[in-house]
C-alpha cells in the first residue's frame, strides 16, 4: 500500500496539541528553576508561571469555561496580563486582548461583539471598571483584589468577582488543555472602517507556525532575555510571550514608565533580544538618548508595525553593534509578521520612501503584487501586496462578508488583500509604498481613517467630515488633521466628545472647522486636495 503522506500530516493536525502555554508547561517540567518572567518587580521561575496559569485555567474551569470559550485581558505590561493569557490558553479558550487605552464606549463595544465567557483585568484594568461597564461584565472576573471592586460596582447576583491572588490549587498537574491547529488562539480587535471594532482570529497553529519559522530564524536559546516591548493588544506581543517561552529564555516586561525611551531598561536588565516598531528609535534619537555602543547586549533586533526608515536602521546599528538587526512585515491577519530581511551597513532600500525593504517571504508564504482585478502582475509592477500560506488568519470575528473581500480566493487559493501600495524588485525583494485605502499607521498603530471620520459624523452631526494622515514621514503618519464642515459645535467640545469614544492613538491632533469640502470626479472628498492645503500651509 503506498504511504499517502497528506492523510499523515492531516492525521498529525488533528492529534498533536496547539496549545500555545505548552511550550512554557513543558519548560516548567524539564527547567522549572529557570527564570520566566520578570514583571513590576517580580520574578516568577517556570515552574512558578505554571503554577500561577494552571491555577487560573482551573478557576476559569469551574466556572464553566470551555475549550473554545472567549477570555478577555483587560491587562497589559503586568503579571496578571501574562499569567492571565497563559492561563486562558491553558484551558483551551481563546484569549482576547484589549487595549487599556479605549474609551468606554469602545470597550462596551468589544463587550457586546465579543460576549466573553470570562474577563481578567490588572489594576490599571480595573479603573475601567465603570458602573456601565460592569453592567456588561461577563459571569466570571478575575482581578487583583476582589473586594474594591465588590465595593465600588453594584451587586449582581449572575455575576462573580474573584481575586487572582487567592485562587484555589488547581486539583491536579493537568497539561494544557488539547487543542487543534484549527482552533482559534486569540483575537485581536483593530480599528474598523464602520466605527465597528473588528476582531482578527488567529488559529493556534498559524502560531505554531510561526514560533517555528522564528526559531529557526533567529535561534532564541534558554540564555536570552526577551524585552516584552508592547501592549498586550499589539500582536507583537504574542512574538514576545510565545518565541520566549518556547525557547526556554526569560521575559522581561519593559514598563510603561520606560516604554518609549528604553535604552536603561535594556541595559539594566542586559537584553539580548528587542522586537518593537520603528518609532522607538526616532524618538530616542530626539532625545539623545541613543548613542553609539549604547546597547551592547543585544544580540538580535527586530522591527515591525510600520516602515523603517534607513537613517533610523544605521542609528540602531551603531548603538547596539553586536546585534543583528531584521525588518519585517505583516499585517495582524497574517499572524504577526510574515516577511523579511536583515539589514546590514549598507541596508536594501525602496527608493521612493528611504525605508528598508521588507524584504522576501518567509518559508511556507507566499507574496504577489495583483492588480484591482485581482491579477498576478508583473516584477516592478506596481499593486496591492498579496498574501497566502500557513500563516493566514481564519478571518474576521462574526464578519463573513469583510471576511470573504478581504480573504478571496485567487487561482484556486486563498489570499489576504494587504491594502499595502507594494511592488517586486528584480531580486525579489518586495517593498512597500503606502497603503491603497484610507487605513493608516499612527505611531505604530493601526488606524482606518474612516472609522474615525464614523465618529466624527457621530458627535458632530453632519456628514461632511474628512480625516487625513498628517503630516507623513517614511510612510508612517505622525498625525491626523479632522476636517468639519456643516456643523456649528466648537473643535474643543469635538474633541472632548471624540475623547470618549475612540483610543487616544486615534485621536486628531488638529480638528478644522471649514465652510466646504473639496470632491473629486467621483463626488467623494478630495484628501489629496486636503493635504495639499495642509502641505500649503506648512511650506
Amino acid at each position: 500500500m503506498a504511504h499517502d503522506s497528506s492523510v499523515e500530516r492531516l492525521f498529525d493536525r488533528v492529534t498533536v496539541n496547539f496549545n500555545l502555554a505548552l511550550p512554557l508547561y513543558r519548560n516548567s517540567c524539564e527547567h522549572p528553576d529557570r527564570l520566566a518572567l520578570s514583571a513590576q518587580g517580580v520574578e516568577l521561575s517556570y515552574s512558578e508561571l505554571a503554577v500561577v496559569a494552571r491555577n487560573i485555567s482551573g478557576t476559569l474551569r469551574s466556572a464553566g469555561v470551555k475549550a473554545g470559550g472567549r477570555v478577555a485581558i483587560l491587562a497589559s505590561r503586568s503579571i496578571e496580563a501574562c499569567a492571565g493569557t497563559l492561563g486562558a490558553c491553558w484551558t483551551g479558550a481563546t484569549y482576547v486582548p484589549i487595549s487599556l487605552r479605549v474609551p468606554e464606549d469602545r470597550l462596551l463595544q468589544i463587550f457586546a461583539l465579543g460576549d466573553f465567557d470570562a474577563l481578567i483585568v490588572d489594576a490599571r484594568g480595573a479603573l475601567l471598571l465603570s458602573e456601565r461597564v460592569a453592567a456588561a461584565l461577563p459571569k466570571l472576573t478575575l482581578a487583583p483584589a476582589a473586594e474594591p471592586l465588590l465595593r465600588h460596582l453594584p451587586r449582581r447576583t449572575d455575576r462573580e468577582i474573584r481575586s487572582l491572588r487567592e485562587l484555589e490549587s488547581a486539583s491536579n498537574n493537568y497539561e494544557p488543555v488539547h487543542v487543534a491547529a484549527d482552533d482559534i488562539g486569540y483575537i485581536i480587535f483593530t480599528s474598523g472602517s464602520t466605527g465597528v471594532p473588528k476582531g482578527v482570529m488567529i488559529s493556534a497553529g498559524r502560531v505554531h507556525h510561526y514560533v517555528a519559522v522564528m526559531r529557526e530564524r533567529e535561534r532564541l536559546g534558554p540564555d536570552d532575555r526577551v524585552a516584552e516591548s508592547t501592549e498586550l493588544s499589539f500582536d507583537l506581543s504574542v512574538s514576545n510571550m510565545f518565541l520566549t517561552w518556547d525557547a526556554g529564555a526569560s521575559l522581561h516586561v519593559v514598563p510603561p514608565s520606560q516604554a518609549m525611551i528604553p535604552g536603561k531598561f535594556i541595559r539594566n536588565h542586559e537584553i539580548t533580544f528587542w522586537f518593537s516598531v520603528p518609532s522607538i528609535i526616532a524618538l530616542m534619537n530626539r532625545v539623545k538618548a541613543l548613542k553609539p555602543g549604547s546597547l551592547p547586549s543585544l544580540r538580535y533586533s527586530l522591527f515591525a508595525g510600520e516602515a523603517l526608515p534607513r537613517t533610523s536602521s544605521i542609528a540602531w546599528h551603531d548603538a547596539a553593534p553586536n546585534s543583528l538587526i531584521d525588518c519585517l512585515y505583516g499585517p495582524t491577519e497574517t499572524t504577526i509578521v510574515c516577511t523579511g530581511i536583515r539589514c546590514h551597513e549598507d541596508p536594501v532600500v525602496t527608493p521612493e520612501r528611504d525605508t528598508i525593504s521588507i524584504g522576501y517571504p518567509f518559508p511556507g508564504t507566499e507574496a504577489a503584487v495583483v492588480d484591482p482585478d485581482l491579477n498576478f502582475l508583473p516584477n516592478g509592477e506596481r499593486g496591492e501586496l498579496a498574501l497566502a500560506g500557513p500563516q493566514l488568519g481564519a478571518g474576521y470575528f462574526r464578519a463573513p462578508e469583510l471576511t470573504a473581500s478581504r480573504f478571496p480566493v485567487i487561482g484556486g487559493k486563498r489570499w489576504y488583500l494587504s491594502g499595502d501600495l507594494a511592488y517586486l524588485d528584480p531580486a525579489g525583494r518586495f517593498h512597500i509604498l503606502g497603503r491603497t485605502d484610507n487605513q493608516v499607521k499612527v505611531l505604530g498603530n493601526r488606524v482606518e481613517l474612516e472609522d474615525v471620520e464614523a465618529h466624527l459624523r457621530a458627535v458632530c452631526d453632519t456628514e461632511l467630515v474628512a480625516a487625513v494622515a498628517w503630516p507623513m514621514a517614511h510612510g508612517t503618519a505622525e498625525g491626523i488633521v479632522a476636517f468639519v464642515a456643516g456643523s456649528e459645535i466648537e473643535p474643543a467640545k469635538i474633541r472632548a466628545a471624540l475623547a470618549k469614544r475612540i483610543a487616544s492613538y486615534m485621536m486628531p491632533t488638529s480638528i478644522r472647522a471649514v465652510g466646504i469640502l473639496p470632491m473629486n470626479v467621483n463626488g467623494k472628498v478630495d484628501r489629496n486636495a486636503l493635504i495639499a492645503r495642509l502641505n500649503g500651509e506648512k511650506s
